[in-house]
């Protein structure tokens, strides 16, 4: 599995992210949350705008 640099989005398929279209993929990231609701007090503190799995930090 991949995190993208600029939306952290875990892409677990592919070499791009589904959710911004970037490329800049890594190997490097930790932790991990799920979103459901974008509406949640979590998917707003981090800025999240779509439901998936996301890495919590990104190298």
């Amino acid at each position: 599995m991949k995190a993208c640099r600029v939306c952290k989005r875990i892409v677990e398929e592919g070499n791009e992210c589904a959710v911004c279209g970037s490329k800049d993929l890594t190997r490097n990231w930790k932790g991990i949350v799920i979103i459901w609701d974008v509406n949640s007090e979590i998917a707003k503190k981090l800025g999240i705008e779509a439901p998936g799995k996301y890495a919590l930090n990104v190298y």
